[in-house]
């Protein structure tokens, strides 16, 4: 079953998701495409974009921003301080807000809610750079349908506060341990949200992570009314 939205989803690995919407725009979230092992040596030019969404200063997340948002003259999504950084590494166009705060970018809503996790850059000593807080973002696109990408995060109580504040129809949603919950904590998440459909990343990238999602597809089978789309690097769901 797909989801007859009228929105396509690729992803290409680790974080990284290109969304095109039902008014024909396109964005990219935490573009990693360069040093990124799971990425298809095609799809790592992910071509003119519309905006681009980052959830964390870590390099596997907001190692490409840059390039991308410069390349489609296109600004940068993210806490302020996160901007800031970009900014001083050379993004011309940014949009930074916070919290709870809601932007329109391209013709659709986003709005940042909180992640558990941590966030910085990389200074010119080699030394990690405060980047403001994670976060992961609710995306709602011209016809009403909501995406949730929540960042890096281990699962916490206030995804049940999500589900009720924004009703997201999907969730993009860690499962790779380590760094970010695993797939039982996940498939809680999706409870606690109350979706329709999940699709699971931040996995398989790594030695470190979990390297398939069959755990997580497994623990969230019980769960009456959810679909879990387990997508390859490079694959489109509509």
């Amino acid at each position: 079953m797909g989801l007859d939205r009228d929105t396509a989803i690729t992803w290409l690995g680790h974080a990284v998701f290109v969304i095109e919407t039902p008014g024909n725009k396109r964005l990219i979230i935490d573009p990693w495409l360069t040093e990124n092992p799971s990425c298809p040596e095609g799809r790592k030019d992910v071509g003119r974009v519309d905006a681009v969404l980052v959830t964390h200063g870590h390099s596997d997340h907001s190692g490409d921003a840059v390039g991308v948002a410069n390349g489609s003259s296109c600004p940068i999504l993210g806490t302020v301080e996160l901007c800031a950084g970009l900014q001083g590494q050379g993004a011309a166009q940014t949009t930074g807000f916070n919290l709870g705060g809601t932007v329109e970018v391209a013709g659709v809503k986003v709005t940042m809610v909180k992640a558990e996790h941590t966030s910085s850059l990389i200074g010119g000593d080699g030394l990690p750079v405060y980047a403001g807080v994670p976060v992961g973002y609710v995306i709602e696109m011209e016809n009403g349908f909501k995406i949730y990408h929540a960042g890096d995060t281990g699962l916490f109580g206030d995804m049940t506060l999500i589900g009720e504040l924004y009703g997201p129809d999907l969730a993009l949603l860690p499962i790779g341990d380590h760094f970010t919950m695993g797939p039982a904590h996940a498939a809680r998440a999706c409870r606690m949200l109350g979706v329709g459909h999940a699709v699971p990343m931040h996995f398989g990238t790594f030695p470190l992570l979990t390297q398939s999602a069959d755990s997580f597809v497994e623990a969230a089978g019980a769960i009456d009314g959810l679909t879990v789309h387990v997508l390859e690097p490079g694959e489109t769901l509509r």
